[in-house]
Order: C-alpha cells, then sequence, then structure tokens
C-alpha cells in the first residue's frame, strides 16, 4: 500500500484564499527559486519538495559554457540562490514523480523512491510543477552522448581529450558552446546541422549566417543543411550518405518537458509543456496546480507563447508565480532572455523574434560587436505597415554588453518601444536614447 505523509490537508472552500500547504515537484533552479520566493514572500505555511536528481540543486549553464574548467557541479546555495534544507520543511531527493490527482482545493502526487520500497502519496493545498525538461535524441541513434546532467558533463569531460573526434549533431546554443571548448581542447571537431545556418530556430537565418565564420576560426568544421540520417557506434551516417568517422558524439538536438507523467491530468502542448499564464497558472488546468521552468510553456501579452527552456525563466518566473499564489502583487514579466558564450564570444538574445519580422543591425560584425534589433511594423499599421512605426520586438547582442540592460529594460512586460531608426542604428548613441519620442 502507498504510504501517505502527514502534509496539511486541502481544505474546501468556496473563495480563494493562500494554501497551506505546497508541494513542489523538481528539485532544479525553478523548483529552488519557488521555495525561496515562498519564504521572501511571507509563507509561513508546510513546504515539501520531491526532486528525481540524488544531488543538490546545481546550475545547469556551466556543464557546457564551462565543461572543461569545472570538475565539479556549481552548487546553487553556495552561489546565493538559497539551500532547500533550510527552506522547505521536507525535501526527498531521489524521489520521481509518477501520477498527479488534483482538483480546485488541492492535489496528490505520487512518487517513487529511488532506492525503492513502493510508493509514497503527498498531499497540499497547491503543488507546483518544476519538472524540468531531458534531453532527446531521435530514435534509433546508438552510441549518441547528451548533455542535461552533472553525469553527463562527467562522462564527456574523460571523453575529450586532445585528438579526440568529435561529431557535434545541432549548432544550437549547447552544441556551438562545446564543440567551442572542444575545439580549444586539441580535438578534432565537426558541428552538423541540418537547417540552413546555426541558430535558425533563434535568431533566424539571416543572422544565423552572421556566426558562420566563427566556426572556421575557432577550427571547428561546420556543415548546414546536412540532416543526419543514423547514428551508430564511432560514425554518423548524413541523410546524403555520406559517413563521418567520430570517437564521441553529442547529439545536442534539444530537450522536452519532463510530464510524460501528467497525461490526462493537466493540459499539454503538442511538444508536452504544461501552458500556463504570467502567474503559472495552468490554462485549463485545476486551481491547485501551478508549473514553472523547462516544463512550461508561458502565454505573456505583447509577446506570445514563450517556450520553457532557459535558465532566465527559471530564475526569475517563480516571483510571479508565487505572487500569484498567495495573493500578492506581481512583478512585471521579464522579457525572454538567453545567454550563451561560443567559439570566443559572448552572445545574448532578448524578446521572441519570430520569421518574417524586419532585421536592422546596430554596429559592423566585421569590425567587432554588433546588435540585431527585430522590427514590426505592420501589427501596428495593418492598413499601410510600411510607413508604420518601427517597434522593438527583440534584440541580439555579440560581443555588446551595453546593449543587454538597455533591451531587457524596454522589452520587459510585453512592451513594443518605437525606435527612432536613425539612431538606434548609430551604435555610438545608448539604446534606450533611440526610444522615439
Amino acid at each position: 500500500m502507498p504510504e501517505t505523509l502527514d502534509v496539511p490537508a486541502a481544505e474546501t472552500r468556496d473563495a480563494p484564499r493562500p494554501p497551506r500547504s505546497v508541494l513542489v515537484v523538481g528539485a532544479g533552479l525553478a523548483g529552488l527559486r519557488t521555495v525561496a520566493e515562498l519564504r521572501a514572500q511571507g509563507f509561513t505555511g508546510g513546504i515539501t519538495v520531491v526532486g528525481a536528481e540524488t544531488s543538490a540543486p546545481y546550475d545547469r549553464p556551466p556543464l557546457s559554457k564551462e565543461l572543461f574548467a569545472r570538475s565539479e557541479p556549481v552548487w546553487l546555495a553556495g552561489e546565493g540562490y538559497g539551500d532547500l534544507a533550510d527552506l522547505a520543511d521536507r525535501v526527498l531527493l531521489g524521489h520521481r514523480a509518477v501520477r498527479l490527482e488534483a482538483g480546485d482545493d488541492g492535489a496528490r502526487v505520487e512518487v517513487e523512491p529511488a532506492a525503492g520500497g513502493g510508493t509514497i502519496t503527498l498531499e497540499a493545498d497547491a503543488v507546483v510543477l518544476a519538472v524540468g525538461a531531458h534531453a532527446v535524441t531521435p530514435p534509433g541513434w546508438s552510441g549518441a552522448l547528451l548533455l542535461h546532467e552533472a553525469a553527463d558533463a562527467a562522462r564527456l569531460r574523460a571523453l575529450l581529450v586532445p585528438g579526440r573526434r568529435l561529431v557535434v549533431v545541432g549548432a544550437g546554443w549547447i552544441g556551438a558552446e562545446v564543440a567551442g571548448l572542444a575545439a580549444a581542447r586539441g580535438c578534432e571537431v565537426r558541428v552538423v546541422e541540418a537547417a540552413p545556418t546555426p541558430l535558425a530556430r533563434q535568431v533566424g537565418t539571416r543572422v544565423g549566417a552572421l556566426t558562420v565564420p566563427w566556426y572556421a576560426a575557432a577550427g571547428v568544421e561546420l556543415r548546414c543543411g546536412a540532416p543526419v540520417g543514423a547514428v551508430r557506434p564511432g560514425e554518423v551516417e548524413l541523410a546524403d550518405g555520406e559517413v563521418l568517422r567520430a570517437d564521441v558524439v553529442l547529439a545536442a538536438t534539444g530537450v522536452r518537458p519532463a510530464t510524460r507523467w501528467l497525461a490526462g491530468t493537466v493540459p499539454l502542448t503538442p511538444r508536452g509543456a504544461v501552458p500556463v499564464d504570467e502567474s503559472g497558472r495552468v490554462i485549463g488546468g485545476p486551481v491547485s496546480v501551478r508549473a514553472v521552468g523547462d516544463c512550461a510553456d508561458m502565454s505573456v501579452a505583447g509577446v506570445g507563447t514563450v517556450p520553457g527552456g532557459h535558465w532566465d525563466a527559471a530564475l526569475t518566473h517563480p516571483a510571479a508565480l508565487v505572487a500569484g499564489l498567495l495573493g500578492n502583487d506581481a512583478p512585471p514579466t521579464p522579457a525572454p532572455y538567453v545567454f550563451s558564450t561560443q567559439l570566443g564570444h559572448e552572445l545574448t538574445l532578448v524578446g521572441r523574434p519570430h520569421d518574417g519580422e524586419e532585421i536592422v543591425l546596430r554596429g559592423d560584425p566585421d569590425a567587432g560587436g554588433w546588435t540585431a534589433l527585430y522590427l514590426t511594423r505592420e501589427a501596428y499599421a495593418p492598413t499601410d505597415p510600411a510607413t508604420g512605426p518601427a517597434r522593438l520586438v527583440g534584440g541580439f547582442t555579440v560581443d555588446r554588453p551595453r546593449d543587454v540592460s538597455p533591451l531587457r529594460k524596454l522589452l520587459a512586460g510585453g512592451a513594443r518601444p518605437a525606435l527612432d531608426l536613425d539612431r538606434a542604428l548609430d551604435p555610438a548613441v545608448p539604446l534606450r536614447k533611440a526610444v522615439a519620442s
């Protein structure tokens, strides 16, 4: 029989009121920040945290960005993000959630301990899903390695010694980061990408094309427009039949929300994420359930749907989620933000660009740092788009940190400020002073 832990039971109520107990499923950054926000915003009730990994919460970006510089995880408690042992009443690491039952007045979650011994049932007034995501590879790829957890990074560090042949499948954030570091370590590195350019899905093909020369400069061979047909131990076969020999194959082909166990209990998007509003409330789901971080797709006014999967969302979104849960005033929703260090360059993407938006460059890519500004006109002048004001919807900076903070401020809360393009395109003019009056 399942064991039921004595967490204060949910009460039936006619009007919404703050919960007496909260169960956080997930012990990564999003889960830890949710617990820290609960305490910071005055919650004095019971908090239970369940995490599938057996280790304490650690920071994931260094796994790829500092693959060879750090041999141990960067523990979040040591970085000032809070300590679960101090913040929560009960922490169950090494426990995997397998079933959720939820209504408007409370929820129950069944978890399985990694050590065995049968399931445990946890009850609480509110459940916050911060279960994260897992790396994926296409079916049948044999021998490909992933990079998502600390154990993955340790395995890659041991294998990627000077002279090894590495094939990275995917020229996105993670793939490019690892490729550059491995080449600098003395590995023979090839990157194959099905899209026409690196970062095509993230920044578009026009801007992605500007990153192509970085690969050769870093000693990395890049193949774009090269979908992979199969991966076998020691080799990667491209769709055209060419075979690339490899000592190590890294599949940097993306992640999927770790939500399969939630099917039929809460709504899920086509990619398997939990759809939420800006307060983390599940759209079309029970009142007692919230979701945050990599497992959630957030609907943001003025922006649209923002997929989870990035560090900054896990860091910042719990503040609004907890505010909504406790009936407090929520902070403005930050603009989507991603940062990367790859192939000798520092990159940030602010906002959520879409296909078809106008792109202008602030600075010269051949002469140092630059920023691509993504603009829209049609939504604000549908009868004559060409004469509508140029409104900023996103920015991609390369080795230009001075533009990052202005972009985040200008785009916060779904804002779409009109720009004076003559000033915006002059890299000597501070971006905040390029807003049209």
